[in-house]
């Protein structure tokens, strides 16, 4: 199986074209067991997702993304912009501007520039879904913006946001003092979020500037989040916290976040990069990198 070695500020991927490489356990119940140790990062090849560059009626070319426990997620912000240099470089798609199917519907990523093994890209996320059942959240009709929450005997103010995949947002006034690992799984697991829930402790440093740390389901706490990045600012908004383009400082790196008012869609902006490139022979035989 060939494969490709990808991060977006240390979220690191495993992405593997089936024009090129077919699996046919992607049909069985082996995938989810397959994903699982492909990314284990001491017997596999270590990443916190795999994603699956296929055809697509719909668009241009599909992404489907599963998370490192196996489990499939409907979109994941740091993979759609290295998904996007691939199938760039690649000659997947027409041009430098494409759209992409994933499980949140159409997403639209855009080559802003291309320097070898590291691309800035740009991605319409589109508008971010706030009620309740969207996200999905249980409980009564409506947005849920800082809501109070009682977990473990702490009241915690919570706000839901979902860009495709649900989020749970946690203003902080330290990030560096948040129990991330304790909260961040009591809340991804919550019987409130019937499809568990990515977590975001943000510390607000000015209205244009944010610290964060996340807690993603089906992972635990990554280096950086993209969709995390847009729900937070999403949230900051309508909290009056942040102003409407903000700079969100993750512990790997930064991304520029833009609320448009104009249209509602959120449009981020970072890194992509490809570490290298391989090939496995699975069965913990053969491993060859280039």
């Amino acid at each position: 199986m060939k494969f490709v070695k990808m991060q977006g500020l240390g979220n690191d991927f495993i992405l593997v074209d089936t024009f090129q490489t077919s699996l046919p356990v992607e049909q069985s119940g082996q995938f989810q067991n397959l994903v699982q140790q492909l990314c284990d990062r001491h017997f596999g090849i270590g990443a916190d997702g795999l994603a699956l560059v296929l055809p697509s009626e719909k668009a241009e070319v599909r992404m489907r993304f599963f998370n490192s426990d196996g489990s499939e997620a409907q979109m994941c912000g740091n993979m759609i912009r290295c998904f996007a240099k691939y199938v760039y470089n690649s000659g997947l798609v027409a041009g430098p501007s494409m759209q992409v199917e994933t499980g949140a519907g159409i997403v639209k990523p855009e080559i802003i520039a291309d320097h070898g093994d590291t691309a800035l890209v740009r991605v319409d996320m589109g508008r971010p879904r706030r009620k309740r059942e969207e996200i999905p959240m249980v409980g009564p009709p409506g947005e849920v913006l800082d809501e109070e929450l009682s977990l473990e005997g702490q009241k915690l103010r919570i706000t839901a946001i979902s860009m495709g995949n649900p989020h749970c947002v946690l203003f902080v006034p330290d990030v560096n003092g948040v129990a991330v690992e304790t909260i961040g799984s009591l809340l991804e697991n919550h019987q409130l979020f019937p499809e568990k829930t990515n977590v975001e402790f943000a510390e607000v440093l000015s209205p244009g500037e944010v610290n964060l740390r996340v807690w993603e389901r089906g992972v635990g706490e990554t280096l950086a989040c993209g969709t995390g990045a847009c729900a937070t600012v999403v949230a900051g908004v309508l909290l009056g916290r942040l102003s409407r383009r903000v700079t969100v400082h993750l512990p790997g790196g930064d991304l520029d976040i833009e609320w448009c008012q104009r249209d509602e869609h959120v449009y981020m902006t970072g890194p992509a990069v490809e570490v290298f490139r391989g090939e496995i022979e699975w069965g913990g035989r053969t491993f060859e990198t280039s």
